[in-house]
């Protein structure tokens, strides 16, 4: 009987922890989960002088038979290198509560990042932290589609732009990252989409600005659709672009030099051109592990519009730098002239 009991608190207490995360995407979503899972937090910092750029990456992978697996992945921006670093699972421990992960000696929350690894270390604080709106009906990025339980691929935004105060020693060096600009967002489920198209920018003329736009292949079922994500923060609002909207994509074109998108919602027209640029391999997950690959930059540039529709006036006009941009998979079936 008692062991009923357990069991009924465990699975109650699992259940409770889902919810919480339907309405808090930053937290950990994998309570129960043994096998075709993982879960990624993508933690991007600018030096104030931009000649350093990283992301960081902390995660969990399981595949289909159960194998387990924490990892940190880092990308050097600059230099366009990669490294995927493995660690047991179980050093991996998540806060139900409140957004902390720790693997080992490595911290990471939505204010800081605390990193102790071989070629890197140190303790970054992140200040005025943006989240992307949220609400009841729509929780965070993946507004009403957060409640669909077979979603591919689910996606969260931690920060679209806050500032950085701390400095890492990065291969013996101290780089200094006070007054630079950060970015975090988090994907999980069990694979990324058979084709997709992601970028994002927070270094415009003006501070306090930030972009970021994808465009994506999406099982649904028996049925598949693209779904897009698209969000300009200007003057302390955030200008959305979704599939739940009413947005429309009128324009997505590919090649290996530049993407072009154009995006229209009842109030604006959204045009944007993407400069591709060096890249540097990642690890990505296929069936919850990380046996996908995936290619990302750091040092590209994105050209942004902001058209108002009614006066065909220009609310915004200006080019992205330390941009970050991926194009993976089959994007020919994102292709729209």
């Amino acid at each position: 009987m008692n062991i009923f009991v357990f069991y009924d608190k465990r699975k109650k207490k699992m259940i409770a922890q889902k919810v919480r995360g339907i309405w808090n995407p930053e937290l950990y979503h994998g309570w129960g989960k043994e096998k075709r899972f993982f879960e990624g937090w993508y933690y991007k910092i600018v030096s104030k002088d931009e000649k350093n750029a990283f992301a960081f990456i902390p995660g969990v992978a399981m595949d289909e038979i159960g194998n387990k697996q924490a990892f940190i992945q880092i990308l050097d921006g600059k230099n366009s290198t990669s490294e995927y670093i493995k660690f047991p699972f179980e050093s991996f421990k998540a806060n139900p509560n409140k957004h902390v992960i720790e693997i080992e000696k490595n911290r990471f929350t939505t204010h800081s990042v605390d990193l102790d690894l071989q070629n890197i270390k140190g303790s970054l604080m992140f200040f005025n932290v943006t989240p992307w709106s949220s609400s009841f009906f729509s929780p965070g990025i993946m507004g009403p589609f957060s409640f669909v339980p077979f979603m591919e691929c689910y996606h969260g935004i931690l920060s679209m732009d806050h500032s950085i105060k701390g400095e890492l020693l990065v291969n013996g060096e101290k780089v200094d990252f006070t007054s630079g600009r950060g970015y975090t967002e988090k994907d999980w489920g069990h694979s990324f989409p058979i084709g997709y198209v992601w970028m994002q920018s927070n270094h415009f003329r003006e501070s306090k600005i930030s972009f970021k736009c994808s465009i994506a292949k999406i099982p649904f079922k028996v049925l598949s659709f693209n779904g897009f994500i698209a969000g300009l923060w200007i003057k302390n609002k955030l200008i959305e672009f979704t599939t739940y909207n009413f947005s429309k994509v009128k324009k997505c074109k590919i090649n290996e030099r530049q993407v072009e998108i154009i995006i229209e919602n009842p109030k604006h027209i959204l045009k944007i051109l993407v400069y591709r640029s060096k890249t540097a391999t990642l690890a990505a997950p296929i069936q919850g592990f990380m046996d996908a690959k995936i290619d990302e930059t750091m040092t590209s540039k994105i050209e942004v519009k902001l058209i108002e529709r009614k006066t065909r006036t220009i609310v915004f006009d200006d080019v992205g730098r330390n941009a970050g941009c991926e194009v993976a998979g089959n994007y020919s079936v994102l292709q729209k002239n």
